[in-house]
C-alpha cells in the first residue's frame, strides 16, 4: 500500500507545518546566521554526555540528575548570552514567523522556539510512554533460551514503532532480565535488546524514535515512515538471526542444570496492569489527531488548541498512575531516575542546538553531502556519538536547505529524508549515549547485577555486527 499521496498532495504537506513549529521557509533569508563558534556549547555538552560517565573523577558526580541539569543549563545559558550580547541580530519566531528586535528579545525567541517548539512535545511524548509501560508487568517462569529470548527481543522489534522504543523497552527488558536471571552470560542479550528494541525496531512511525517525532514537528505526515518497512525488516531479521546463533553459541557454555532447574513454586503466565495498553493506544492518537496544524478528522475542520496534545499525554501518564496498583510499579522496581536524566540533558540540548540548525539553514546547501548514502552516513556516523534526536535535526535542515529536485517531504527531497531517518534511528545504537532509551536499559541490567560492557566495550558489539549491516543496507537500498 503506497501511503505517500500524489504530488499536489505531497506539496500540500510539505507546507502544512504548525504555525507554532516551523517558520515559513521564506523568511530564513531575513535571519542572519550566528557565528560558527556558537555552536561550542552544543560541542561541549554532548563531549560531556561522552565523557563524563568515562572517566573517574567525574563517573560519580555525573550519576546525579542534579549535576547533569547543571551543567546542561550552564550551556545553554552560555547560547542565550551570546544571543543576547554578541549575535546583534533578531531570530526568527516559530510561532508567529516575525523577526524579533536583536539582543534580549532574540534571546528570549531562542528560548521559546528551543522550549515550547521542541522540548516540551518531545518530552511529554518519553514522559508519557515511560510512566504507562511501567505499570504493566509480567509473571511466570520464562528460562532464557536462545528461542524465548529471541522472541522476546522480536516482540519488541513489532512494536517499538508503535508504542515507542522508549515504552517497548520499559515493557520487555524486565521480562527478559527475570526470564535470564540464572544465566551466566546476560550483557550480550541486553546489548542486542538496545540494538533492535531501542533503536532499529522503531521507524515505522514518529511515535517510534525521538528523531522520527522531531520530523512529524516538522511538517513530516504521521504515516509517511510505514514506508521505510522494506528496510525495517532486513535490518531487523538480521539482527534476530545474528542473535539466535550467537545465543545459540553462549547458551552451551552456560551451566544447564541450574539455568533450567525447576522453580521453587510454579508461577503462571500473568499480565497484570493491562489496563495501560489502553493508555497507551490513547497516547498514540494524540500524537496521530492533534496536530495544531491539521483539522481533526470528522470534526468539521476543529483544529486542537496548542498544547492539547501534550497535556492529552501528561494527563494520560496521571491516569496511569492513579489506576494502577502500585505493587505492579514496585514488581518493576519502576522510579523516575532514568527519565529524569533524559529531561535534565535534553533542555540543554534543544537550547543549544538552536544555533547550528540556525546556520544549516543558511549554510546546508553547501556542504557538499547530496547522496542519500552521504546522508544516511553522515546523519549515522553523528547519531553514533552524539545524540540521534538533535542530529536528525541538523541533517533535516541541511537537507532542506539543499532544496528537492524529485518527490518531497515536508520540503525535504524524498530519499535524503530516507536516508536521514534510517542513519538517525540504526546508528542511534551504535553506542549508549546515540539514543535516550539505550540509557536507560543499560541502567536497568546493571541494577539487576548484570556487568554491561564499557563505553567502548559496547562499540565493539556494535562495530562488529550494526557496520556491516549498515553497509549492506546503504548498498541495496540506498
Amino acid at each position: 500500500m503506497n501511503l505517500i499521496a500524489d504530488t499536489s498532495t505531497q506539496l500540500d504537506a510539505t507546507h502544512l507545518v504548525s504555525t507554532t513549529e516551523q517558520p515559513h521557509a521564506d523568511q530564513h533569508a531575513h535571519a542572519e546566521p550566528p557565528a560558527f563558534y556558537s555552536v561550542i556549547p552544543f560541542a561541549l555538552l554532548l563531549l560531556c554526555i561522552a565523557f563524563l560517565p568515562l572517566i573517574h573523577k567525574t563517573e560519580e558526580w555525573w550519576e546525579h540528575n542534579k549535576n547533569r541539569l547543571l551543567v546542561a543549563v550552564s550551556l545553554g545559558l552560555v547560547t542565550l548570552l551570546y544571543y543576547t550580547f554578541i549575535y546583534g541580530h533578531g531570530v526568527i519566531d516559530h510561532g508567529t514567523h516575525e523577526l524579533s528586535a536583536p539582543g534580549f528579545p532574540a534571546a528570549i525567541v531562542v528560548l521559546k522556539n528551543a522550549i515550547l517548539v521542541e522540548y516540551i512535545p518531545f518530552i511529554a511524548l518519553l514522559f508519557s510512554l515511560y510512566v504507562i509501560s511501567g505499570g504493566i508487568a509480567f509473571n511466570g517462569n520464562l528460562v532464557g533460551r536462545p528461542r524465548l529470548n529471541t522472541a522476546i527481543i522480536a516482540i519488541g522489534a513489532a512494536i517499538s514503532s508503535f508504542i515507542g522504543t522508549t515504552g517497548a523497552a520499559m515493557l520487555l527488558i524486565r521480562p527478559l532480565l527475570k526470564a535470564n536471571a540464572k544465566r551466566d552470560y546476560v550483557a550480550h542479550t541486553v546489548i542486542f535488546f538496545i540494538f533492535v528494541v531501542c533503536n532499529t525496531g522503531g521507524c515505522l512511525l514518529p511515535i517510534g524514535d525521538p528523531p522520527l517525532f522531531l520530523g512529524f514537528l516538522r511538517g513530516v505526515p504521521f504515516t509517511w515512515t510505514l514506508n521505510l518497512w522494506p528496510m525495517w525488516l532486513a535490518m531487523n531479521l538480521c539482527l534476530l538471526a545474528i542473535y539466535f546463533i550467537y545465543d545459540t553459541v553462549r547458551y552451551k557454555k552456560e551451566n544447564r542444570e541450574k539455568v533450567e532447574a525447576p522453580p521453587e513454586s510454579i508461577e503462571p503466565f500473568a499480565l497484570r496492569g493491562g489496563l495501560n495498553f489502553l493508555w497507551l493506544l490513547l497516547v498514540i492518537f494524540c500524537v496521530a489527531l492533534f496536530d495544531p496544524s491539521k483539522p481533526v478528522p470528522y470534526t468539521n475542520g476543529w483544529h486542537a488548541p496548542h498544547f492539547f496534545r501534550e497535556v492529552c499525554m501528561f494527563g494520560l501518564a496521571g491516569i496511569s498512575l492513579l489506576v494502577t496498583p502500585k505493587s505492579v510499579r514496585q514488581q518493576n522496581s519502576f522510579n523516575y531516575d532514568a527519565i529524569l536524566e533524559v529531561a535534565a540533558l535534553f533542555v540543554g540540548i534543544f537550547i543549544c542546538m538552536q544555533a547550528p540548525v540556525q546556520i544549516l539553514n543558511v549554510y546546508g546547501g553547501s556542504l557538499g553531502i547530496d547522496a542519500p548514502w552521504e546522508f544516511y552516513w553522515a546523519t549515522g556516523t553523528l547519531s553514533s556519538f552524539l545524540d540521534n534526536a538533535p542530529t536528525y535535526v541538523v541533517f533535516f535542515e541541511t537537507a532542506k536547505s539543499a532544496g528537492t529536485t524529485g518527490p518531497a517531504i515536508a520540503g525535504v527531497s524524498e530519499i535524503s529524508l530516507i536516508a536521514i531517518s534510517l542513519g538517525s534511528v540504526f546508528m542511534g545504537a551504535m553506542t549508549y549515549i546515540g539514543n535516550g532509551p539505550n540509557f536507560m536499559v543499560k541502567a536497568i541490567a546493571e541494577k539487576n547485577n548484570i556487568r554491561m560492557p564499557s563505553f567502548f566495550g559496547y562499540m565493539a558489539y556494535s562495530c562488529v555486527v550494526l557496520l556491516p549491516l549498515s553497509i549492506l543496507l546503504t548498498i541495496v537500498f540506498l
